[in-house]
């Protein structure tokens, strides 16, 4: 298994819940929480990259019910 450098998101505040990105050799990135760091999800740039537009998008919608 690779030994991944983790790094916390500057979004993340100092207690729980931080979530930590790596990138992979093969240049996808790996996401998890800190509270359940064995869960790990895999995700290209793009795909992340749309996933983060599409949420903020959303937000800009307002609640959904």
């Amino acid at each position: 298994m690779h030994a991944y450098n983790w790094q916390k998101s500057s979004y993340s505040n100092e207690g729980a819940n931080c979530v930590n990105v790596a990138a992979a050799p093969d240049g996808t990135l790996r996401l998890r929480e800190s509270d359940d760091p064995d869960v790990i999800l895999v995700a290209t740039r793009v795909g992340l990259s749309a996933l983060v537009a599409s949420i903020k998008e959303n937000e800009s919608l307002g609640p959904h019910l």
